[in-house]
C-alpha cells in the first residue's frame, strides 16, 4: 500500500464552509488524537507536517489533510496503524476532547504566545481577521450564486437521462467488479478536494495510488451520485471498505469512491475536475441523454457555463484575497510567538507517539 495519501477534511463551497471533521475526529477510533490549539502563526500546521514527516522516514503510512483556505497548509495528519492523528481544532472546524488523557486531549501552542507583546498589535489583528472573515463571506456568496444556477440546469438535464440505461451499466459494473467478501469495517469519509485561493485542488493522485484500477465517470451533470450510491452498497454488502467523497456542493452525494480492498476507483471527472490519468474505463455518463435533449438546451448550457464562470472567478478572487488577509494576520503574530517552545512541545509530542511504535 502507498506510504502517503493526501485528502481534504474541509471544503469550500456553495453553502460556505464544508466539514468532515466530525466524521474523522472520533474519539473511539482512535488510541490517541491530539486536539491543536492556537491561533494564527502559532506553527500547528509546522508541527503536523513535522510530525508526518517523522512517522513516513520510520515506514508508517501517513495520511495528510490539506486546509481548504491554503492547500499549503496542512489541517491534520493520521498514522492509521497506530490509530493516531493530529489536527487542528480551531475555527472553522473546531474540535474538543470528548474523553480527555484517555483517547482525546488539547495540544496548546498558544502558550507560546507572548501575550503582553501581542497585545500592542490588537488593532492590526482585529482588522486583519475582520478581513478574512469578510473576504470568505462574498466568497461563498459568490459560489452560492454558482451552486445556485447549476442546481437549475442539473435538474433540467435529468429530464433528459435514459435512467434504465444508467441502471444497467451499473449493474454491470457491480457484477464485473464487486465479486467475493471483503475484510468488514467502516467507510471513511474525506474530501478528495476544494475550491481553493489556488484555485480547484482535486487529489486524484491519491485515487490512483491507492486503486490501480480507475473508473473515470464523465460526468457534467449530477448524474454519477446515484451511481456509486449503489456500487457503495453493493460493496458494503460484500464487506468492502470504501472511502466516500462527498460533493463539497451537496455533502449528502458521492462524487468520488475509492475501494481500497479491491484496488478499484471511481471518480468523476468534468470541467474544473478533470482527470487526466490513466483510466482502466472511461464511462461517458453524458452520453446517456439522447443528443436531441442536449441539442435543445445547447444555447441555455452554453449562457450558464459563461454565467458560472464568471462567478466561480468572483468567489476565486475573494478566496485570495482571505488568503492575503490571513498572511498579513499571521506576520502580525509571529514575532510574538516562542519557536524555541513550539519546537520543544513537537518534539515531546512526536517522542510520544513514537512510542506506540
Amino acid at each position: 500500500m502507498t506510504k502517503t495519501t493526501h485528502f481534504f477534511l474541509g471544503a469550500n463551497s456553495g453553502r460556505g464552509f464544508q466539514n468532515l471533521f466530525g466524521e474523522f475526529c472520533t474519539p473511539e477510533d482512535h488510541h490517541d488524537l491530539l486536539v491543536l490549539k492556537g491561533g494564527p502563526g502559532a506553527g500547528k500546521s509546522t508541527m503536523m507536517r513535522r510530525i508526518g514527516q517523522a512517522m513516513e522516514q520510520r515506514g508508517e503510512q501517513v495520511e495528510y489533510f490539506y486546509c481548504s483556505g491554503d492547500p499549503k497548509s496542512l489541517d491534520g495528519v493520521h498514522i492509521p496503524r497506530i490509530r493516531t492523528a493530529i489536527v487542528d481544532g480551531t475555527a472553522p472546524h473546531v474540535i474538543e476532547p470528548k474523553y480527555p488523557a484517555a483517547a482525546d486531549r488539547y495540544v496548546n501552542l498558544g502558550e507560546f504566545y507572548d501575550i503582553t507583546a501581542a497585545k500592542t498589535a490588537r488593532a492590526d489583528i482585529i482588522r486583519h481577521t475582520k478581513a478574512v472573515s469578510a473576504a470568505y463571506q462574498r466568497a461563498y456568496r459568490a459560489l452560492g450564486a454558482a451552486r445556485q444556477i447549476e442546481d437549475d440546469t442539473a435538474v433540467l438535464m435529468t429530464g433528459g437521462l435514459d435512467g434504465d440505461k444508467l441502471l444497467r451499466r451499473t449493474e454491470g459494473i457491480i457484477g464485473r467488479e464487486i465479486r467475493g467478501k471483503g475484510p468488514g469495517g467502516p467507510d471513511a469519509f474525506r474530501f478528495l478536494g476544494s475550491m481553493t485561493c489556488k484555485g480547484p485542488i482535486w487529489r486524484f493522485d491519491t485515487a490512483a495510488a491507492l486503486c490501480p484500477k480507475v473508473y473515470q465517470l464523465q460526468d457534467s451533470f449530477g448524474f454519477a451520485a446515484p451511481m456509486l450510491e449503489q456500487i457503495r452498497a453493493a460493496a458494503r454488502s460484500r464487506g468492502y471498505r470504501a472511502i466516500v467523497c462527498p460533493d463539497p456542493e451537496h455533502i449528502d452525494r458521492i462524487q468520488h469512491l475509492l475501494l481500497p480492498d479491491l484496488g478499484l476507483a471511481f471518480v468523476t471527472s468534468r470541467e474544473g475536475m478533470v482527470y487526466d490519468g490513466p483510466a482502466y474505463r472511461r464511462v461517458r455518463l453524458d452520453a446517456m441523454m439522447p443528443g436531441s435533449y442536449y441539442k435543445r438546451n445547447k444555447s441555455r448550457l452554453k449562457f450558464v457555463r459563461r454565467v458560472v464562470e464568471v462567478l466561480r472567478a468572483e468567489g476565486l478572487e475573494a478566496l485570495r484575497e482571505a488568503k492575503a488577509a490571513h498572511d498579513a494576520l499571521e506576520a502580525v503574530y509571529v514575532p510574538y510567538v516562542d519557536f524555541d517552545g513550539v519546537n520543544a512541545c513537537t518534539a515531546r509530542e512526536l517522542e510520544r507517539i513514537e512510542s506506540y511504535l
